[in-house]
């Protein structure tokens, strides 16, 4: 069974840390993403820009772009991983594993009712 990990987290935190700090976090990190591809376990994951640089798009119709995501919640969405374990158990195992290396995070496990890989993309540009 697919599910989703949403990593939640204040995002003028983040913002906050130093170059050094966000290496050392991504490092712990990109273990957790490695041993998780090495058992066949993760699909994509994503790091989401700032929501200073999101819009969204909303209304009828072809609808209206306005600036960024309102969120009422002191969190915001700043990345997510896709999972593939038998149970929501295994998820959340792996889910702890990512909190356990990022404690101030907020992490959300949703079972995936439709997934649709797509095709695979080359590495952005600004990357």
């Amino acid at each position: 069974m697919y599910y989703a990990i949403l990593a939640y987290h204040e995002e003028d935190v983040v913002e906050s840390w130093s170059k050094e700090e966000d290496a050392a976090l991504m490092t712990d990190l990109l273990e957790i993403n490695d041993r998780l591809v090495a058992q066949k376990s993760l699909g994509p994951a994503a790091r989401l820009g700032s929501t200073q640089n999101a819009v969204t798009l909303r209304g009828t119709g072809v609808g209206m772009v306005i600036d960024g995501p309102f969120a009422e919640t002191k969190e915001q969405l700043l990345g997510f991983y896709v999972v593939d374990f038998p149970t929501i158990e295994e998820a959340v195992a792996a889910a702890r594993e990512l909190r356990r290396v990022n404690p101030t995070a907020v992490y959300e496990v949703r079972p995936i009712s439709l997934y649709l890989p797509g095709a695979s993309l080359p590495p952005g540009k600004g990357n």
